[in-house]
C-alpha cells in the first residue's frame, strides 16, 4: 500500500485503508474518502492535492493524504 500523495496526476486509485485518530477518520469519512471508494487525483498544486471523490472536489494537504493509503 501507498499513501494517496504518491498518487500521479489523472491517475484514479480505490482506497484500502486510512490511519489516524478516530476524529480524522471521521472528517474524512464525512469527506467521502472511504474503503473502497474511487478518488481521481485531478492536480498538484504547493503539495496540496485536489482530488475528486464522488460526485464533489476536494483538496486535502499533504499530512491528511498521507493517511489515506491505496
Amino acid at each position: 500500500m501507498m499513501p494517496l500523495s504518491m498518487a500521479k496526476t489523472g491517475e484514479t486509485v480505490t482506497i484500502r485503508k486510512i490511519t489516524g485518530k478516530d476524529e480524522v477518520r471521521q472528517h474524512l469519512a464525512e469527506l467521502g474518502f472511504v474503503v473502497d471508494a474511487a478518488v481521481t487525483v485531478v492536480n498538484e498544486l504547493g503539495g496540496n492535492l485536489i482530488l475528486q471523490v464522488k460526485d464533489s472536489r476536494v483538496a486535502l494537504d499533504r499530512g491528511l493524504a498521507n493517511r489515506i493509503m491505496f
